[in-house]
């Protein structure tokens, strides 16, 4: 996890959703479209956001978890991706 990850779940939990587009256009990151891109596809990976399809992306209950403090991104493995994509 990297501070940007952070931001993204803030920022996605916050707006109820976002794409690389509306990030990027957002002034709240100091990196390119392209890493924002890869870091919404790890998210996705850990299971912490959905990919709704158009580049539109949404925060799970793993994901939410985490902003909470209640959840160590090292403690996700195969069952919590799974739980948060049906969840989500």
């Amino acid at each position: 996890m990297t501070i940007w990850d952070d931001r993204i779940l803030e920022y996605i939990d916050e707006n109820g959703s976002a794409s690389p587009v509306e990030l990027d256009e957002s002034g709240y990151f100091q990196v390119s479209r392209s890493q924002i891109s890869r870091r919404l596809r790890r998210l996705k990976e850990k299971g912490m956001l959905q990919h709704l399809g158009n580049g539109v992306y949404v925060i799970t209950a793993i994901g939410e978890d985490y902003l909470e403090g209640e959840l160590n991104a090292e403690q996700l493995n195969d069952e919590n991706k799974e739980e948060g994509a049906a969840s989500a």
